[in-house]
């Protein structure tokens, strides 16, 4: 019970790492705050963590919007009087090489990606620094590290998400809240699972593991980010990647 009676927002939650980094802050004692775009994926899984004994609230929420955000950030105070953890998850991919990516999808997948992380954010610091006390893990990416043909909306939006932590880090740091980045690898998720046999292989002689990761790979690290076990870790980049990036 590394979180007994802590309050998580997990947005994205709904669905793949999202779902599993919520179900595992639930087993190990948090209440949840689940937010997604996708209302029949958030019934399910709020289904899954009030099996778990704890208390969830969801809610239909598009993060690129302020005051969307605002409301279910306020609702979730209204329910459990305090917010301990923030997991910004939500994300997007529009792939397409630089010349022939519409304005359209670089726009929507920085909002996404990095405008709801900003927004999200922002509504928690000022409770999170009156609490003295907070822990904001941002979803980033390997791409945000080292780029990827094709993904120039993404890496962009992953590498803007690593600079923003590390902001974040230093301006909340003196009232003891923490902020870090996770960079996941390619990990088995619904995106990767309509990649080729071909495409898989290739990504694989790539990982010095030489597997794909598992969701659960990057919930545990959320976990410790989220816990005690991590007081002295705040402004970091971590990589789950099986070795990709070295």
């Amino acid at each position: 019970m590394q979180l007994k009676d802590r309050v998580a927002i997990v947005t994205g939650g709904a669905r793949g790492i999202g779902r599993d980094i919520a179900l595992l802050f639930a087993k190990e004692g948090s209440n949840i705050a689940l937010c997604d775009v996708n209302a029949e994926a958030l019934a399910s899984t709020a289904k899954e963590i009030e099996a778990l004994g704890r208390k969830v609230m969801t809610g239909v929420v598009d993060v690129t919007k302020a005051d969307q955000v605002d409301s279910f950030i306020q609702k979730t105070l209204d329910n459990f009087s305090k917010i301990d953890i923030l997991v910004n998850n939500a994300g997007i991919t529009r792939d397409g090489l630089l010349v022939r990516m519409s304005e359209n999808d670089w726009d929507l997948v920085l909002d996404i990606n990095l405008k709801g992380a900003f927004n999200c954010t922002k509504a928690v610091s000022r409770i999170m620094m009156k609490q003295r006390d907070g822990r904001i893990v941002n979803m980033a990416s390997i791409i945000g590290i080292m780029g990827n043909a094709g993904q120039a909306n993404y890496a962009a939006s992953k590498g803007g998400l690593i600079a923003f932590t590390k902001t974040v880090a230093k301006e909340l740091a003196s009232r003891n809240v923490r902020a870090n980045a996770i960079a996941p690898g390619f990990i088995q998720t619904d995106m990767t699972a309509k990649l080729s046999e071909e495409v898989k292989s290739e990504m694989l002689k790539h990982i010095p593991l030489g597997k794909l990761g598992m969701p659960q790979d990057v919930a545990r690290l959320a976990l410790f980010l989220a816990g005690d076990d991590s007081a002295y870790i705040t402004g970091q980049v971590i990589q789950v990647d099986g070795g990709m990036v070295m």
